[in-house]
């Protein structure tokens, strides 16, 4: 018989032969998603919106952080523009910081000693072995650090033992950096100012590392810990960085040893971070790095990484301005950050060996996630490896159970039920990709989104949710013709009625139980992997089960099956959406941010890849998280309505774009482009001819720049035509003038590339000189299919080995910056392989002549006039981008050819 009552949130309907049994009116239907959805925005406010007060000097008091004088640091460094290496505006800036750190060693309590430190480094070379730099060496010269180290005067022990907390000063050419990373100068400042009223208390020492060279290739970190007398005293290494402007900075890399989040959970005030982010981030998948890496890879430390990552689409360009500092934001990591120095200082930090000891267990790793910004879970790998084997174990013995119990008509619903999760995915894919190739074709950018995030729910989330809907509900018709055909025998004392009832109810639960497979197979393969993340898998299966089996499943085989509960979706889903709904939607924000540099080499990305990848992230949340409330869509009268609405936010998401009510930019989320003023002489190695010159234009966004040279109309022509080759960083689309422009520089700042000896012996070995004239920037690219090793020299000084190189697509490259003055000239010595070069054309047809050998870009910090006013007329809503491989507004090019 059906049930006599109906479930919450059901409404009773009478059927022809007068029995009643229970359908979801549309209005239920409805309320319950818009209550999921709220409850999940809600979750990501408390956790990444919701910021504390800021406090004033009065309110903080000597011994607490101020935001208010942390934004007098921040103002007083953006002030002085972009600050990058050599520059004018850099000196200014290492001024401040150390005038403020001078006023803190004043401030001091009587019983802590302040030791200011204004460090110079010598040249050195850096080569990370995995990683963004993976593959290059970074050179460094002529850089300048503050050090400052707090400690107690009566405990001996301290001068040895120190938590390092570091920052970089610098920024790229772009930006004032007042997000990255003033914003964190400015914590530390603060932060030091506190900690210098409390360290008479502390076992340790804390070293305050104001560095510069960061942008450039972690050069800053690399020559503190290789050359600074402090650095051997370091047992914690934390880093703070920005990759964006404000918001909470979280926690996004941790360890190896788990010590230093063990103490942030116990002793922060608002504990914010994610393990998904450093599993995100280690994957490589993010083409980012920061000191961290380091202070881990070289140093062999353990700490915290922490970044602010709201409004992440301003990175690196004008727009890391203070005015989009978010109130809050610096209280939030200051307050964080001195609880945590104050756990932390004051007790007995193991020493590298001892530390080192217990990584190499492999067990001691720690998985970390916040609850709302307010609690932080903490445990290690051991107990997550018991924990979810114990849930795989039981989750398989139950399953098999429960299909013993069923028989082959069980093993088939399930299979079945499987086929719907697959279908559901299918479909979600196959509705939501295809926007992501529409979108380049209707509007004139490809990523239309980019100043107005919200639209992607209608263009992405929209049609991947029809796309859910209809898989899911193909699966159950499916599902619902094999029951009725296996289950006429079984219920042949039933009432036809009756039966077709049974048979839906039935279909629903093993729709509903199938989402718990999809996690299952989650759950696995992050635990064989030991994929820290694989907690988010644990809670969206266990809770479900739990409400599921708490509320629905029975043993007995007499019982018949009934409607699901709302309550039962509402008990099962509330804990995974509180643990992961905030994660899963700043994910998608971030996402959408890198749009703005998604194209690391101009070109070279098809325009339709970053919708897709978002389109991918978008469906499979969808998949994922809704496959348990989707099971309660088939018996409810919202069918037709729910379809409807969700057509009816994706035309209208795409109207807005094809209308251009909305625009893709705006003057505070900027799209980027560079201007570059280009010196070639790259095809005329030993000739006394004048080089080419010319303005060239790219973008890292996706797109191409017609209505930005429509709108500066200085003669460009846009195309495929050329590639230009900024030493291993390619333009493959991009603008450039036709004239050759004089005006801003001369020849004599042109570099050469002189071949002092050429020897054959035991092996060929090439002499060469190198000078850069007026540039301390420079990238250098080496053929390592024609040449073994090399060695390479400054001032007859050895910075670079032989041995141990390593290349990407065939080039070894180097990457030089220093400060202004740094050395211009050097030796290279190169060794060929025995089967080099012999004859004038390479494997692929081109002339050897052509074919280079070394390819070398050096920048100069210095604005031509064409290039200035290319600039001034720029679109409001364009903004240059900086990073460590992107040349500056003037870039000489030249190279030597293999057969030179």
């Amino acid at each position: 018989m059906p049930p006599r009552n109906s479930p919450p949130g059901n409404a009773e309907v009478v059927n022809s032969s007068g029995v009643k049994y229970p359908k979801r009116s549309a209005l239920v239907w409805l309320a319950l998603f818009v209550v999921i959805i709220y409850f999940s925005w809600a979750v990501h406010y408390y956790q990444f919106d919701n910021m504390p007060a800021p406090l004033g000097a009065d309110h903080a008091g000597k011994r607490g952080f101020s935001e208010v004088e942390a934004i007098r640091h921040v103002r007083a460094l953006t002030q002085v523009g972009p600050h990058s290496i050599g520059s004018d505006a850099l000196d200014d800036a290492l001024q401040y910081v150390l005038a403020e750190a001078e006023k803190i060693k004043k401030m001091a309590h009587w019983e802590v000693d302040v030791q200011v430190d204004f460090f110079h480094a010598k040249s050195g070379a850096n080569r990370m072995v995995s990683g963004l730099f993976a593959g290059k060496t970074l050179i460094y010269s002529d850089l300048y650090h503050i050090i400052l180290r707090i400690l107690p005067k009566y405990a001996s022990e301290a001068e040895d033992n120190a938590i390092l907390v570091s920052s970089h000063i610098d920024t790229v050419f772009s930006t004032e950096g007042a997000g990255d990373c003033s914003s964190c100068v400015a914590v530390m400042l603060e932060l030091a100012r506190g900690v210098s009223q409390w360290a008479h208390g502390f076992k340790n020492a804390v070293i305050f590392l104001f560095n510069t060279g960061e942008e450039e290739g972690l050069n800053g970190a690399h020559s503190f810990i290789t050359q600074h007398p402090w650095s051997s005293t370091i047992r914690m290494a934390i880093d703070l960085e920005a990759m964006g402007i404000g918001g909470k900075s979280s926690i996004f890399q941790a360890g190896p040893h788990p010590l230093a989040i063990e103490n942030f959970a116990k002793a922060a005030k608002y504990p914010n971070g994610q393990i998904v982010s450093q599993d995100i981030f280690s994957s490589g998948v993010i083409k980012s790095a920061t000191d961290f890496q380091v202070y881990q890879e070289v140093a062999g430390l353990s700490g915290l990484d922490f970044a602010y990552t709201d409004n992440s689409a301003v990175y690196h360009t004008k727009n890391d301005k203070l005015e989009l500092l978010k109130p809050g934001s610096l209280q939030h990591l200051g307050d964080n950050m001195l609880a945590f120095l104050l756990q932390t200082a004051p007790s007995n930090l193991p020493k590298g060996k001892a530390m080192e000891a217990e990584e190499k267990t492999g067990h001691e790793t720690a998985i970390f996630f916040d609850i709302l910004g307010t609690y932080m879970v903490v445990y290690r790998q051991r107990f997550a490896n018991l924990l979810h084997n114990s849930v795989i174990m039981q989750s398989i013995l139950i399953w098999v159970t429960s299909l013993l119990m069923g028989g082959y008509p069980a093993a088939v619903s399930l299979a079945l039920s499987l086929l719907s999760v697959i279908l559901m995915w299918i479909f979600s894919l196959s509705f939501s990709i295809p926007v992501g190739f529409l979108l380049p074709l209707i509007s004139s950018s490809p990523v239309p989104f980019v100043a107005n995030p919200w639209l992607v729910v209608g263009l992405f989330a929209a049609p991947a949710f029809l796309g859910a809907l209809t898989g899911q509900h193909l699966g159950y018709l499916i599902l619902h013709s094999y029951l009725s055909h296996a289950s006429s025998k079984r219920m042949q004392n039933l009432s036809p009625i009756i039966q077709a009832d049974v048979i839906k109810f039935e279909a629903e639960r093993w729709l509903f139980k199938a989402g718990f497979v999809q996690w299952f197979v989650l759950l696995m393969v992050g635990n064989y992997y030991k994929i820290g993340s694989s907690y988010v898998a644990l809670v969206w299966l266990v809770s479900p089960a739990f409400a599921y089996g708490f509320l629905e499943a029975t043993l007995s085989p007499v019982r018949l099956p009934r409607p699901l509960k709302i309550v039962t979706l509402l008990m099962g889903i509330s804990l995974p959406i509180l643990l992961s709904a905030g994660m899963f939607i700043r994910m998608a924000g971030t996402l959408i941010g890198t749009a703005v540099r998604f194209d690391r080499n101009p070109g070279s990305t098809p325009e339709w890849l970053g919708n897709v990848i978002i389109a991918i992230y978008i469906a499979a949340v969808i998949c994922l998280t809704l496959a348990y409330l989707l099971s309660y869509f088939h018996l409810s009268g919202a069918k037709k309505s729910i379809v409807l609405s969700t057509c009816m936010l994706f035309g209208l998401s795409l109207a807005v774009v094809l209308s251009g009510t909305v625009p893709s930019f705006t003057e505070d989320t900027a799209r980027a482009v560079n201007v570059v003023h280009v010196v070639d002489t790259t095809e005329k190695y030993g000739e006394m001819q004048d080089p080419r010159s010319y303005i060239s234009i790219f973008s890292t966004t996706p797109g191409n720049l017609i209505k930005e040279v429509e709108q500066i109309n200085e003669g460009f022509v846009c195309g495929r035509d050329k590639v230009l080759d900024f030493v291993t960083f390619s333009v493959k689309y991009g603008c450039l003038t036709n004239d050759d422009i004089g005006g801003g520089w001369s020849k004599s700042d042109i570099p050469v590339l002189h071949v002092d000896s050429d020897t054959e012996g035991d092996g060929r070995t090439t002499q060469i000189s190198i000078d850069t004239k007026v540039s301390t920037r420079w990238s250098l690219a080496i053929n390592t299919q024609e040449i073994e090793d090399f060695l390479f020299k400054e001032n007859s000084d050895e910075l670079v080995p032989l041995g141990g190189k390593g290349s990407n697509n065939g080039w070894h490259i180097f990457q030089f910056s220093g400060g202004k003055n740094s050395p211009t000239r050097f030796d290279l010595t190169l060794f060929w392989r025995k089967n080099s070069t012999k004859s004038a054309h390479n494997a692929d047809g081109q002339r050897a002549e052509q074919h280079p050998l070394l390819k070398l870009r050096t920048d100069v910090n210095r604005l031509t006039p064409k290039a200035a006013r290319v600039l001034t007329k720029l679109p409001s809503w364009c903004s240059q981008f900086g990073k460590s491989t992107s040349p500056y507004n003037l870039a000489f090019l030249t190279s030597l050819p293999v057969l030179f």
